[in-house]
C-alpha cells in the first residue's frame, strides 16, 4: 500500500475524536448490543457524545464524522449525502444497503428498502452520541451491516435536567431553531425535543425546508426499565445537480450555477418503539423492543437525462429480542429479531427522451418482505487479562414480489433494447449465516490488545431484483458476502488516548450492473489499511485527530467497462483522509477550536482514467457562555474560501462535481432554563 508519509507524520504528530470524557469510562451499546466499557470492545468502535455535537452544530451530517476513522458521509446538495465506511463511495446498483444505519439499534429503513440518503431521517443534531462500527457487524445486526454500523443514540430524560430552545442564522438564508423540554419525576421521565431548519442553498434553486420532532417517555422503577421513543422527520428539498466540466467547481462564474432546477426531493418518516427491559440481580437481563415503522419519499432523478420521477414507501413492523445472563466467568447474550415490511415503488416519466426511453409508468410494483433472525454470542473471561468470545446469527429473507403493470417491455411493441424490464410475479428468499470470533488482551489496566475475525452480508435489495434494465427478466442475485480481519491496539494515559487499527476485507458477490445493463453479482472487492485515532488534552487545552489510510481495489474480471479492471483502485476510493483538531475549552462552556479536514485524491470511474486532485479545508468554531443560562457560537466553514468538491464524478463522458460551500458564517444563540 502506498501510503502518504507527510500525511501519516502529520497525523501523528497532530493528535483524534474530540470527547471531555475520559474513553476508559465511556460505555458503548453498540458494539455488542449491550452495555460495555470501551476498553473492553474487542473490536473498532468510535463515537461522537453529545458535547461534541454541540459544538461542531453541524448544518450537514458529513461535518460531524469527518472526526470518525474510516467513514465519509459524501455531501450531496441540501441534506442528501452518499457513505462510505471502510469503503468507496457507494452509488447506483450495488451501492445502497451496505452500511447499518439505525436510531437505538433499529434500523432507519427496513430490510431490502434502502436509501443511501437515509441519515437525513434521524435527528444525528440532538442525538447523546454517534457510535460508529467499521466492518462488518451482521452477526450483531443482520442484513446490510458489510461495511459498517452507524447508530443515532437517542437521550435519556434522566440525564437532562435542563430545558432549552436556540436560534442559528448564516448566509443565504439559513435559520435554524432547536428546542428541548425536558421534565422528570421519581419513576418517569418525559422529553420533547426537535429542530427546524430552512436553508435557501449556496446554489442557485437548492434551498430546502426540515423538520424533526423526538418525543420520548423513559420509566424507571426496581427491575424494570421502559423507554418509548416516537420520531418524525419532514424534508422538501429544491436539489441541485452535477456541474460538468473538468475542474469547473474553480471557475466563480459557473460554480453556483444549478443545471437541474427542476430536481426536488420530498421525504418523510416515522418510527415509534418501545424498549422494555427486565434486570434481575445484575446477572440476568431481558429486553423487548417492539416497533412501527413508516417512510414515504418522493424525487426526480436529476442525474440521469430522461429525468423519471420515483415515489417509494414502505411500512413495518418488528420486533428485537435480547436475552444476557452471566455464569460466573462466562456471559451468554441471545435474540431473535422478526420484521415485516409492505413496500411498494413506482417510476414514471412526463415526456418522451427516446423510443427505448418513453414516456409513462416504467415500474409499478409492491414486495411484501419478511425476515427473521436468531442469534447467539458466548463471552469468557478466561484469565484476568484475556476475554473471548464468539457468535453467530442466521437470517431468513423473503421477498413477495407483485408486479401491478405488463410483464416484460415498457417500450412500445416492436422496440429493441427497450431501457426498463418488468419481472413476472415471484418469491425470491435467501439463508445466510454471519460468525464472529474476537479477542480483547489487557496488557496492562489500559492499554488493550484487540482482535476479530467476523463475516457480513447483504441480502439483493427490492430495486435491484425487481427494476430490471435492457431486458432482464430475473436477476439471479447472490447476496453480497464479506469476510474480516482486523488487529488494534487501544489505551490511554492521564492525558492521551489512542486507538490504531489494521483490517483487511475481501467482498464476494459484489452486485452492480454490467455494460449491458443487467444487474448480476460475480464481482469480487479488497478492503486494506490502517486507521488511527489519538487525542491529548492539557488542562483546557487539547488537540484530536483521526486518520484513515486505505486501499481498496477490484478482484476479479468485471465487465463494468471495456476493459479489464482487476486490480485497479475501486472509483470514489481515496486512500488517505482524515481530520484534525486544536482547541481551548473552558468548564463554563466557552470554546474555540481549529479544525483541518483532509480529503486525499481518488479516481472517478473504474478504469482510473479520470481523477479528483483532492482538498484541505480550514473550520474555526468559538462560542462564550455569557451566564448560568446563556451562551452564543460563531461557526466559520471552509475559513480560506478553498475551492472544491464535495464529491467528483465521471458520468456519460463528462467530469461532474458536487460544488463544496463557500466561506461561510453561522451564528448560534442559545437559552437554558
Amino acid at each position: 500500500m502506498n501510503l502518504n508519509i507527510s500525511y501519516l507524520m502529520l497525523i501523528l504528530l497532530s493528535t483524534s475524536v474530540f470527547s471531555q470524557e475520559q474513553p476508559i469510562e465511556k460505555i458503548t451499546v453498540t458494539a455488542s448490543r449491550a452495555s460495555q466499557k470501551v476498553l473492553d470492545v474487542a473490536s473498532n468502535i468510535s463515537w461522537l457524545d453529545d458535547e461534541s455535537l454541540r459544538l461542531i452544530e453541524q448544518q450537514h451530517i458529513n461535518q460531524a464524522l469527518v472526526r470518525i476513522p474510516g467513514a465519509w458521509i459524501s455531501r450531496g446538495n441540501g441534506q442528501e449525502h452518499l457513505t462510505a465506511i471502510r469503503s468507496p463511495v457507494l452509488t447506483g446498483t450495488g451501492g445502497c444497503g451496505a452500511f447499518f444505519i439505525a436510531q437505538d439499534g433499529i434500523s432507519l429503513r427496513a430490510p431490502g428498502f434502502c436509501n443511501v440518503n437515509q441519515l437525513f431521517d434521524a435527528n444525528t443534531e440532538q442525538a447523546s452520541s454517534l457510535e460508529v462500527l467499521r466492518g462488518p457487524a451482521s452477526t450483531m445486526y443482520g442484513s446490510n451491516a458489510v461495511h459498517g454500523v452507524i447508530n443515532v443514540l437517542t437521550p435519556n430524560p434522566f440525564d437532562t435536567q435542563q430545558s432549552s430552545v436556540s436560534l442559528s442564522l448564516g448566509p443565504h438564508d439559513y435559520t435554524r431553531g432547536m428546542f428541548s423540554l425536558s421534565t422528570t419525576g421519581e419513576q418517569h421521565g418525559f422529553l420533547l425535543y426537535g429542530n427546524v431548519t430552512k436553508d435557501a442553498g449556496y446554489l442557485q434553486d437548492s434551498g430546502y425546508e426540515q423538520q424533526k420532532v423526538n418525543l420520548i417517555h423513559q420509566y424507571q422503577g426496581g427491575k424494570w426499565q421502559i423507554k418509548n421513543v416516537l420520531a418524525v422527520s419532514n424534508l422538501k428539498q429544491e436539489t441541485a445537480g452535477f456541474i460538468s466540466g473538468f475542474e469547473v467547481y474553480k471557475d466563480a462564474s459557473l460554480k453556483r450555477q444549478n443545471p437541474n432546477p427542476e430536481a426536488f426531493r420530498d421525504s418523510q418518516s416515522m418510527r415509534v418503539y418501545s424498549q422494555i427491559s427486565y434486570v434481575e440481580n445484575d446477572t440476568t437481563s431481558f429486553t423487548i423492543t417492539p416497533y412501527i415503522r413508516s417512510t414515504d419519499m418522493q424525487f426526480l432523478q436529476h442525474y440521469l437525462p430522461w429525468q423519471p420521477i420515483e415515489d417509494n414507501s414502505h411500512s413495518s413492523v418488528g420486533v428485537q429480542t435480547q436475552f444476557q445472563k452471566y455464569y460466573g466467568d462466562l456471559s451468554w447474550l441471545s435474540g431473535f429479531d422478526v420484521d415485516y415490511t409492505q413496500g411498494q415503488l413506482t417510476e414514471t416519466q412526463a415526456e418522451d427522451f427516446s423510443p427505448t426511453l418513453p414516456a409513462g409508468i416504467h415500474y409499478d410494483y409492491k414486495v411484501n418482505a419478511t425476515v427473521y433472525s436468531p442469534f447467539a454470542q458466548l463471552q469468557w473471561t478466561a484469565t484476568q487479562q484475556l476475554i473471548l468470545s464468539a457468535g453467530v446469527r442466521y437470517e431468513h429473507t423473503k421477498y413477495d414480489y407483485d408486479n401491478r403493470l405488463s410483464t416484460g417491455s415498457a417500450c412500445a411493441q416492436g422496440i429493441e433494447n427497450c431501457r426498463f424490464t418488468r419481472p413476472e410475479d415471484q418469491v425470491v428468499d435467501y439463508d445466510e449465516w454471519s460468525y464472529q470470533v474476537n479477542a480483547n488482551y489487557a496488557l496492562t489496566n489500559n492499554y488493550r490488545l484487540y482482535a476479530q475475525y467476523s463475516t457480513g452480508y447483504r441480502a439483493p435489495q427490492a430495486t435491484e431484483l425487481f427494476r430490471l434494465q435492457a431486458g432482464q427478466t430475473v436477476a439471479e442475485l447472490d447476496a453480497e458476502d464479506v469476510n474480516s480481519i482486523e488487529l488494534g491496539l487501544r489505551g490511554k494515559t492521564d492525558s492521551l488516548f489512542y486507538d490504531v487499527t489494521l483490517f483487511s476485507m475481501q467482498k464476494d458477490n459484489f452486485i452492480f450492473q454490467d455494460t449491458d445493463r443487467q444487474n448480476i453479482s460475480n464481482g469480487e472487492t479488497s478492503h486494506r489499511g490502517i486507521e488511527l485515532v489519538l487525542s491529548y488534552h492539557w488542562q483546557y487545552f487539547y488537540a484530536s485527530a483521526n486518520g484513515t489510510f486505505a486501499k481498496h481495489q477490484y478482484d476479479s474480471n468485471l465487465t463494468l467497462s471495456r476493459i479489464n479492471i482487476k486490480d485497479n483502485e475501486i472509483d470514489t476510493a481515496p486512500e488517505h483522509m482524515g481530520s484534525a483538531q486544536l482547541g481551548w475549552r473552558t468548564d463554563s462552556g466557552s470554546f474555540i477550536e481549529l479544525e483541518w479536514v483532509h480529503q486525499g485524491n481518488y479516481y472517478l470511474d473504474p478504469e482510473n482514467s479520470a481523477e479528483y486532485s483532492g482538498h484541505n479545508l480550514l473550520n474555526l468554531r468559538t462560542g462564550w457562555a455569557l451566564n448560568e443560562t446563556l451562551d452564543i457560537g460563531v461557526r466559520v466553514s471552509n475559513l480560506t474560501d478553498e475551492d472544491y468538491a464535495e464529491r467528483a464524478d465521471f458520468g456519460f463522458g463528462s467530469y461532474r462535481y458536487f460544488v463544496g460551500e463557500f466561506r461561510s458564517v453561522y451564528a448560534t444563540v442559545r437559552y437554558q432554563y
